[in-house]
């Protein structure tokens, strides 16, 4: 339905930021969760060394060696490394043998810092001081409790994560789909409204939130459209039915009068043309006030409609030295009037044989396109002036000050065209002038 919808990329941005905030917040925890238990771990590391140093500084390296010893054969420190060297490297107690090679070894009296290694495929952190008399003594603790507890951590934020995400996805969608038919309502009311349907209002929403109130002022916006415009019909269509009954009978009358002098027939002639500028108001009138009704429109076999227009305006475009060329799909049908429809080609090929100069071609094209029937009139003639494309459609809009008629024909084309549910469409030529019509088909009317 919306190609582009601006709520779903608005829904879209909101779920993906807060799943951006989710994975930062775990981001975050995590690494504070690694650094609390490092520096737990680290910490007890550094009490042991020193409980062991303060032993030392006691009872010497006999007391450490039974400590040490004691620690390890009662097996209550299961991951914990310990070792205790003499001065000639030579192990005096401990479960680790030489790891000289393994952790940085520092000088006589100092600790090194705490550093992570690798023993036996386990990762530990340590810490080493030599004791006075040039004692090295190692002690580290297994990072496995660090890192069973990371894993889980990670393994229940990501459940949570994927949780989070199927809600998240599961609202958009909700939210997308909730707005979107609010948004539906009032396109759909536009629609109607794009194809004159002034009538048409937005039913109250149980909702009483934001896009009720839109709705609400959308109503009352129309009502007072709709009141305007029938103001405004009702006065032209008063004034040019009122008129032309008195203008009628005052050409009758003078029409009866014996009266053959030039200044009479002129002023016959200027009541002929006021009454047909009348009488075009009135016919733009009833196709307006018709617009998207299909009451009285029947089956109408447009392409039979055509080819009689063509057959009989060939012999006024041969005579003006013009070339009348069609090509015509078979057996196309729309839902029309046949008057109507039949003026709408008329005034048209009125207005290219009208201003196209001696030796112009006119080609009417009727096809049969997806969902539509495509008519197309166009001329090698002048074209439009620039600029006037907007205007083309406005009533007594003209397209040189000069020219002949009252600026009627194409404002009766298009309340003729809308009237049928037809959209025009004027493109860009390089030369003369070209009008698209697309009409309806009948499978896709109402």
């Amino acid at each position: 339905m919306m190609r582009s919808s601006t709520t779903r990329r608005i829904i879209v941005i909101f779920a993906t930021s807060v799943v951006i905030v989710q994975l930062l917040g775990f981001a975050v925890q995590y690494v504070t969760v690694n650094q609390v238990l490092n520096d737990r771990l680290e910490r007890l590391v550094t009490a042991d060394l020193q409980g062991f140093a303060a032993l030392y500084d006691q009872r010497r390296v006999i007391a450490v060696r039974q400590a040490i010893e004691f620690r390890l054969s009662h097996g209550a420190e299961k991951d914990v490394l310990l070792s205790l060297h003499d001065r000639d490297k030579g192990e005096l107690a401990g479960n680790v043998g030489d790891w000289g090679q393994m952790i940085d070894m520092p000088a006589e009296t100092q600790t090194s810092p705490v550093q992570k290694f690798t023993y036996q495929g386990r990762s530990y952190l340590g810490v080493v001081r030599v004791l006075r008399g040039n004692f090295p003594l190692l002690v580290a603790r297994s990072t496995s409790n660090l890192e069973d507890v990371l894993a889980a951590l990670q393994r229940r934020s990501t459940v949570f994560f994927l949780v989070v995400l199927a809600v998240s996805v599961v609202a958009a969608v909700i939210a997308n789909a909730i707005v979107l038919k609010r948004i539906t309502r009032i396109n759909s009311l536009a629609d109607r409204v794009g194809t004159g349907d002034l009538s048409a209002r937005l039913e109250p929403h149980q909702a009483r939130d934001e896009y009720a109130l839109l709705e609400q002022h959308i109503n009352q916006m129309l009502d007072k459209i709709e009141a305007l415009t029938r103001s405004t019909h009702h006065l032209s269509d008063t004034i040019a039915h009122e008129l032309r009954t008195p203008l009628t009978r005052i050409r009758n009358r003078l029409e009866q009068l014996d009266m053959q002098d030039a200044n009479t027939q002129e002023a016959l002639a200027e009541l002929r043309r006021t009454i047909q500028i009348f009488d075009s108001q009135l016919q733009i009138a009833k196709a307006e006030a018709g617009r998207g009704e299909t009451l009285e429109l029947v089956p109408l076999n447009l392409s039979h409609l055509c080819v009689d227009l063509t057959e009989l305006y060939t012999p006024l475009a041969q005579e003006n030295g013009m070339t009348l060329n069609a090509d015509i799909g078979q057996n196309l049908s729309v839902l029309g009037d046949r008057n109507l429809v039949a003026q709408l080609l008329s005034n048209l090929l009125e207005n290219a044989v009208k201003f196209c100069p001696k030796g112009a071609e006119i080609s009417v094209f009727l096809t049969a396109l997806n969902h539509h029937h495509c008519l197309t009139i166009s001329d090698t003639g002048p074209g439009l002036p620039d600029g006037f494309s907007d205007q083309v459609f406005d009533r007594f809009s003209r397209a040189r000050p000069d020219a002949a008629g009252h600026g009627l024909g194409m404002a009766l084309v298009q309340a003729i065209a809308l009237r049928h549910g037809a959209k025009l469409h004027i493109p860009v030529t390089e030369k003369g002038f070209e009008i698209q019509i697309h009409w309806p088909t009948l499978a896709d009317r109402p």
